[in-house]
């Protein structure tokens, strides 16, 4: 197997990328297919789909490509921004599917790379690197979802641990994951947020149940967490005991851009336009097609967007209440190319299973998690806007 080296001429390291995917990458992996079903989520109850998403995700594991543009130590292959975007157009460029995704990869891995201990790091992240811890998130709670800092799930000091009490809900994937990171309450007499640190827990912890929570579709990604005196290690507390709320909104903003790219990836992964000409509809209505052309446009555009506030992010400044702005028009392309798609097939889009009318469903969602939409136009209101409360 060929070395790809970073901090190449960029023509020579796309050169060396190209040629490391022509050689790496299985056929099987080639088919360009995005959605639930062509997902690696990894962890150790993972079971793989065929031999080859598995040798797939091994070769990338072991160059770093799961998280490229994470240290090498780390897990990463160390690579820049610019060298970052030459992997992932040379792999969109002959349909590869991604190796592994991951709430390790999106969300936990870099609130730890920015708060976590230099042994945290080593010991936490080149597991998620490599699919073999699966994470989940314990933020919301019955009484605690948009107004996320209301969260009352306790920890009450042992001396040398935690003892946790309480409850999560809409913990995705709680029931298949190894690991959930939370927000708990460490100080009741302090105001609303402080007094929460940001904790990392084995599932297999005694005292840790989940119930999934079954949607109308029949499918339960969602579950409810519950802890009934769980003993956590405090060397488990990332960053500042008390200070939790710090790593949490530094998260969400991961959070938040991740589930804008969205709105960049229905459809196979290919252009609307190529998916709507595969229906009657979509070769015929010109309103539809003209629908289309925007919503392209518009993806085309938040990807320039995203992309420009990556690059203000590596350099230092973060993106900050953006976030709140990616998050929302993510949503709402998301929401937009789904419907295009629906109201293409018609009634022949009106079946279940990995089909668009699933997908489409799914999409109301995105409105909801990692933030409202009506609390994402408030913050862009304030601000980003200023506009007054």
């Amino acid at each position: 197997m060929g070395e790809v080296n970073a901090g190449h001429d960029h023509a020579e390291f796309r050169r060396e990328v190209r040629e490391w995917l022509e050689t790496n990458c299985p056929p099987e992996m080639r088919d360009g297919a995005a959605g639930e079903s062509s997902i690696c989520w990894g962890g150790t109850t993972w079971v793989f789909t065929c031999e080859a998403q598995k040798i797939w995700l091994d070769r990338c594991a072991a160059r770093g490509f799961t998280v490229p543009t994470w240290p090498k130590a780390y897990g990463g292959a160390g690579f820049s921004r610019d060298e970052d975007k030459i992997l992932k157009q040379e792999m969109q460029a002959i349909g590869a599917r991604s190796p592994l995704d991951s709430f390790g990869i999106w969300m936990l891995g870099p609130a730890l790379l920015k708060f976590g201990t230099e042994e945290q790091k080593l010991h936490y992240l080149p597991p998620i690197a490599r699919g073999e811890i699966r994470w989940c998130q314990g933020y919301s709670e019955p009484g605690a979802g948009s107004d996320l800092a209301g969260v009352q799930t306790h920890a009450a000091d042992q001396g040398e641990t935690w003892l946790v009490n309480g409850q999560k809900i809409w913990t995705s994937y709680a029931d298949r994951a190894d690991w959930i990171f939370a927000l708990l309450r460490t100080n009741r007499d302090a105001k609303k947020h402080l007094g929460i640190s940001f904790v990392l827990m084995d599932m297999r912890s005694p005292g840790i149940t989940t119930r999934p929570i079954q949607l109308i579709s029949g499918a339960s990604p969602f579950c409810e967490t519950f802890f009934e005196n769980v003993e956590v290690p405090k060397t488990q507390v990332v960053g500042t005991i008390d200070r939790g709320w710090d790593v949490a909104k530094y998260l969400l903003t991961h959070e938040r851009e991740m589930i804008s790219n969205g709105g960049n990836a229905m459809g196979s992964g290919r252009a609307l336009g190529a998916v709507l000409t595969e229906s009657e509809t979509g070769q015929s209505d010109p309103v539809l097609r003209g629908d289309a052309m925007r919503a392209e446009v518009d993806s085309l555009a938040m990807a320039m967007t995203l992309e420009r506030y990556k690059d203000q992010a590596e350099g230092g400044q973060g993106v900050g209440d953006a976030s709140a702005m990616l998050k929302y028009m993510g949503t709402e392309l998301n929401k937009t190319r789904l419907e295009l798609i629906m109201a293409a097939d018609g009634a022949d889009a009106l079946t279940w299973g990995d089909t668009p009318a699933s997908s489409w469903l799914r999409t109301k969602a995105n409105s909801i998690e990692g933030g409202t939409s009506e609390v994402m136009l408030s913050i862009i209101s304030r601000r980003i806007l200023n506009l007054p409360g």
